[in-house]
């Protein structure tokens, strides 16, 4: 047997994460393809410092590794697997409409690209505009990059040549939430890996979701950045439209982080975490209020919970179109919120069966209380 030395690079990961923590997530808000292109710019700023440490590449060149696993969303990381000369098996966190489409034969007809916010069923002037984005430039980023860096200078065939070094493309996502698209054979789907059977919830939290009554509960996560960035007015909306629900709402915040005039009504409880898996996988979940992360859309899938999303940042624009075109909800943008439209999209989404994938189950009762809310 022949042992592999196989190794994820960390210090990409780590060295994007450590700048991103000083500087304000509100410099960042990619909800566009310019401010994708933006954010770029930052990444080929970032890989320039990362290949000029001479140490740390003498380190990894020591290593003689035979296969790396490389984050598919930074070019850099093709960048330096082509300067240490390593074979690398590609890993993209996202769906498959990635920037330029991650060397994938993407006909913009009918294929839409990063950042377009369209689905596959586009009118002649949303091609047009899908054209406009697939010629923007990229590369353009990290040229400079990796003529300085690289032995060989930069490569004639730009981002697309190093993206076809890679062995194997893995994707997380599935074809539940994809449109059609052409696939090439070293191209593999492995979406839901953080699925699994729901596990039995705690003592605590079981009496509170029986407290629920047959209304049920739902489940409120918008992400783990959410708490850090100015959402007042959201948050506001949001409690409003919730105050007037039947079900109750099992909401993930940062406690320490909730605006102190803002009071949560009887039937919402506020948790630092919570074990989304196993609240998803519940017979009294009724709803997933979410960002549109790829993992949460993903576990709402398995679990056959319908959502309501809330895109906030990034790729969470595209996700949310994408689920809305497979049935998986409905979607509502940060702006538009209102506590009125939370109030009806929770009803349309709960009180009709096309939304899940479940038996059908009575929505009626009293519906959590103050005190199934203290249990």
């Amino acid at each position: 047997c022949l042992a592999l030395r196989v190794t994820i690079y960390i210090p990409v990961l780590v060295i994007l994460k450590s700048t991103l923590d000083i500087i304000p997530l509100q410099a960042f808000p990619i909800d566009s393809f310019g401010d994708f292109l933006k954010f770029m710019d930052h990444l080929s700023y970032q890989c320039a410092q990362l290949l000029a440490d001479e140490d740390l590449l003498a380190f990894l060149r020591a290593q003689h590794y035979d296969m790396a696993v490389i984050d598919a969303f930074n070019p850099c990381s093709f960048i330096l697997a082509r300067k240490l000369g390593v074979r690398h098996v590609a890993f993209y966190p996202g769906g498959l409409n990635g920037p330029l489409s991650l060397s994938l034969p993407s006909p913009v007809s009918y294929v839409p690209l990063f950042g377009s916010q369209l689905s596959h069923q586009m009118s002649f002037w949303e091609r047009a505009k899908n054209l406009l984005l697939y010629l923007e430039v990229i590369w353009s980023r990290f040229k400079e990059v990796a003529e300085r860096h690289l032995d060989s200078g930069s490569p004639p065939g730009g981002l697309e040549e190093l993206y076809q070094k890679a062995e194997l493309w893995a994707f997380n996502t599935d074809f539940s939430l994809e449109f059609p698209q052409p696939l090439l054979p070293n191209t593999v789907l492995v979406g839901g890996l953080l699925n699994k059977p729901a596990k039995p919830l705690d003592q605590e939290l079981e009496a509170w979701v029986s407290g629920c009554g047959e209304a049920g509960f739902v489940v409120v996560t918008l992400g783990s950045m959410v708490s850090s960035v100015s959402v007042e007015r959201l948050l506001v909306e949001l409690t409003a439209g919730f105050s007037s629900l039947q079900q109750g709402v099992l909401w993930r915040y940062d406690v320490q982080r909730w605006p102190s005039h803002l009071e949560t009504p009887p039937n919402v409880r506020l948790v630092a975490w919570l074990p989304l898996n196993d609240l998803l996988g519940h017979p009294k979940a009724r709803l997933f209020v979410t960002h549109g992360g790829q993992n949460s859309l993903l576990q709402a899938v398995y679990h056959g919970v319908p959502v309501l999303a809330i895109p906030l940042f990034g790729d969470q624009f595209d996700n949310v179109v994408r689920a809305e075109a497979r049935g998986l909800g409905l979607s509502l943008r940060p702006a538009h919120v209102t506590r009125e439209r939370v109030g009806a999209a929770v009803q349309t989404l709960t009180q009709h069966d096309r939304w899940s994938l479940r038996e059908p189950r009575a929505v009626g009762g009293v519906g959590c209380t103050e005190a199934g809310v203290n249990q």
